[in-house]
C-alpha cells in the first residue's frame, strides 16, 4: 500500500470557500448589489401605440377559399374568408369573418387552430380584425414542462437548483435589463451589472456555496471584465453602430439607447452563459485531479487542467462561432444569393458585427480556462498558516490561608492572623 508523503499529508482538498477569496467576491457582490438598486427601472413608457391595435385571442371554427380576382391577385397569394371564435378581449365569445391571410410569412391557418388576431376598431378598410399569427403557448408549455421533467430526471435535486437558477436569469434579463436599458440606462452598465448579478445567483444556487464554485465565479468575472474591454475595442475599432435591421432602427427612432452600447451589451450576455460553462468545468476538473492524487502541487494540478481545458475549449469555441452563425443563417443565403464580392461581404455592419461578436466572445473565453486553472490548482492546495500561540506569563502562587489558631510570630506563616489585620 502506498502512503502519502508526510509533507503532502495536509494536501487533502477541503470544500470550504478560502478567506483570501472572499477578498474579491465580497466587494464584488456589494458592487453588484449596489448597481440593481441604483439602475433599477423607475418607470418605463408603453412603446405600443393605439395604431398598432391590440392582440385577441381565437380559435378558428371554417376556411373558405375562393378565385381571386385579378386586382386580387396582384397583391394576394390566396383569397377566401375565414370564421373565427373569439376568445378573448371584448368581444369574447363572438365569431367573426376576417380574410385568409396572405403574403410572404403568412400563417396558413385551418380549421381548429388556435390564432392570434390583431383588433384594429379604426381600420380605415372597415376590417377590425386580422390574423397575424399561431397561437403557440399550448405547444411551448408542453416543450417547457418535457424540459424540467428531463432536467430534473438527471439532475435530481441539482437539476432542481438549475431550474430555479434559470427562473431567476430569466427575472433579471425580463424585470431589470430590459426595462433597465428602455429607461435611459447605459446599456453596457446594466449588462455588467446584470451578469453579474446572473452568475452569482446561478452558479451558486446550481452548485452551491463552495470553494469550487468560487473559482468559478472569481475566473468568470474575470473573464467577463476582459471580454467587455476587448468588446469595446473592436466596436470603436469597427466604427459599428448597433444598427442592422428593422427591429433595430424601429428602436433606436422610438427610444434615445445607444444602439452601440446596446451591441456591446449583447456580446457580454452572449459570452456569459458560455464562460461559466468552462469556469465551472476547468474548478471541477481541477478539483477531481487533486482529489485523486492527493501528492500533486500547483503546477502539476495546473498543467493537468489546462490539457483537459484545451480539449474543452476546441469544442466550445466551434459551438461559439456556430451558435452566431446559425442564428445569421437567413442573412448569409441572401447575401449569398446577392453574389456580392466576399470584401464587401465581410466588411458590411451587418457581418462585421457578428465577426466582433465572435472574435471577442472567444478571446474572453480563451482567457477563462488558464485564469480558472490557475486559481483553481492554487486554492485546492490553499491552507492558511496556523496562528502561533500566545505565551502567557506564569501565574504567581498565590499565599495561602493562615489557620485561625495559628500563632502570631510562628515560623508556619509570617502574616499575622486575620484580626489583627
Amino acid at each position: 500500500m502506498n502512503e502519502v508523503h508526510p509533507k503532502h499529508s495536509h494536501a487533502v482538498p477541503n470544500d470550504a470557500v478560502p478567506r483570501a477569496a472572499l477578498w474579491i467576491l465580497v466587494p464584488a457582490a456589494v458592487a453588484t448589489i449596489l448597481g440593481l438598486v441604483l439602475l433599477w427601472p423607475q418607470g418605463v413608457e408603453d412603446a405600443q401605440s393605439e395604431e398598432y391595435g391590440t392582440e385577441v385571442d381565437g380559435r378558428v371554427l371554417a376556411v373558405t377559399e375562393t378565385e381571386c380576382t385579378a386586382d386580387e391577385a396582384e397583391v394576394l397569394t390566396v383569397c377566401g374568408e375565414v370564421v373565427v371564435t373569439l376568445n378573448s378581449g371584448e368581444h369574447d365569445g363572438e365569431e367573426v369573418v376576417v380574410d385568409i391571410p396572405s403574403g410572404p410569412g403568412a400563417p396558413e391557418v385551418s380549421a381548429g387552430d388556435d390564432v392570434i388576431l390583431i383588433y384594429t376598431p379604426d381600420a380605415i378598410s372597415g376590417q377590425q380584425f386580422h390574423i397575424i399569427d399561431h397561437d403557440r403557448a399550448g405547444a411551448l408549455w408542453a416543450m417547457v414542462i418535457a424540459f424540467a421533467l428531463a432536467v430534473v430526471a438527471f439532475g435530481r435535486w441539482k437539476g432542481v437548483r438549475s431550474l430555479v437558477s434559470l427562473g431567476l436569469t430569466f427575472a433579471i434579463v425580463l424585470l431589470f435589463m430590459v426595462p433597465a436599458v428602455l429607461d435611459g440606462s447605459s446599456p453596457v452598465m446594466v449588462a455588467i451589472v446584470g451578469a453579474a448579478a446572473i452568475m452569482l445567483l446561478s452558479l451558486y444556487l446550481a452548485h452551491g456555496w463552495n470553494r469550487t464554485t468560487t473559482v468559478a465565479v472569481i475566473g468568470t468575472l474575470a473573464s467577463l471584465v476582459l471580454t467587455v474591454l476587448l468588446a469595446e475595442a473592436a466596436v470603436r475599432l469597427a466604427e459599428l453602430n448597433g444598427v442592422l435591421d428593422e427591429n433595430t432602427t424601429n428602436l433606436s427612432l422610438q427610444y434615445p439607447i445607444d444602439m452601440s452600447g446596446l451591441l456591446l451589451a449583447g456580446i457580454l450576455i452572449g459570452a456569459l452563459g458560455v464562460i461559466d460553462d468552462v469556469t465551472v468545468s476547468q474548478a471541477a476538473t481541477v478539483d477531481e485531479v487533486a482529489k485523486a492524487n492527493p501528492e500533486w502541487g500547483h503546477a502539476r494540478l495546473y498543467k493537468s487542467g489546462m490539457r483537459v481545458g484545451r480539449d474543452h475549449l476546441t469544442s466550445v469555441v466551434n459551438t461559439l462561432v456556430l451558435a452566431y452563425a446559425g442564428a445569421s443563417l437567413p442573412l448569409l443565403v441572401l447575401i449569398a444569393a446577392a453574389n456580392r464580392p466576399l470584401e464587401q461581404v465581410l466588411t458590411s455592419q451587418t457581418i462585421a458585427t457578428e465577426i466582433v461578436r465572435s472574435v471577442a466572445g472567444t478571446i474572453g473565453l480563451i482567457a477563462a480556462v488558464p485564469i480558472t486553472t490557475w486559481l483553481a490548482a492554487y486554492l485546492v492546495r490553499w491552507r492558511p498558516k496556523p496562528k502561533e500561540p500566545v505565551a502567557k506569563e506564569p501565574k504567581r502562587p498565590r499565599p495561602k490561608p493562615v489557620p485561625e489558631d495559628a500563632e502570631w510570630g510562628g515560623d508556619e506563616s509570617p502574616y499575622p492572623p486575620s484580626h489583627l489585620r
